[in-house]
């Protein structure tokens, strides 16, 4: 197995199965809606649902309506995401690992929602002057970290492509 498969296919049981389990321990240990204060003031973990995609949008839409549309927008970026994992360098892991982190998250909330109807979200985060980010989970942070490790490389292969090929700026 290439070394990319496994850090793609690694990254995305490890954020899967992650997630579904601090869902499941959430679920099983909080009531709805408590909140448990891990760094009073700033950061709780919470046992709220999101029914709706990011930051609740779409959330009063009619459930059939609803699941059907995020299931599938989530099918379609699950094929993507293959697709380009597909397209990958054999050596290119930083993209794998990054696409494994996001296709892992996109499973975990897509597991949540044909199982549950909606999302089992759990950090919450106080910030200042009072404003409170929307709660979520760890597949939110993977697919929000993920997305970042592939503009970090994005930038970093842009500024090598645009570099002479034998390492001298143009007009040095």
């Amino acid at each position: 197995m290439p070394p990319k498969t496994k850090i793609f296919l690694g990254a995305f049981l490890v954020v899967a199965v992650l997630d579904q389990a601090t869902k499941l321990w959430i679920s099983s240990t909080m009531s709805f809606a408590d909140r448990l204060p891990m760094i009073d003031g700033f950061f709780y973990i919470t046992n709220v649902r999101n029914r709706g995609a990011a930051f609740s949008l779409f959330a009063e839409a009619p459930a059939p309506v609803r699941l059907t549309l995020f299931i599938g927008i989530t099918l379609v970026a699950i094929a993507l995401i293959v697709s380009f994992y597909r397209r990958l360098a054999p050596g290119d892991r930083l993209s794998a690992l990054s696409l494994g982190m996001i296709l892992g998250g996109a499973v975990g909330n897509l597991i949540d929602r044909v199982v549950r109807g909606e999302v089992v979200d759990f950090l919450h985060f106080r910030l200042w002057g009072g404003y409170e980010w929307p709660d979520f989970n760890l597949a939110d942070s993977a697919i929000v970290v993920g997305v970042a490790f592939l503009i970090v490389e994005l930038l970093a292969t842009e500024g090598e492509t645009r570099s002479d090929p034998a390492g001298v700026e143009p007009g040095a």
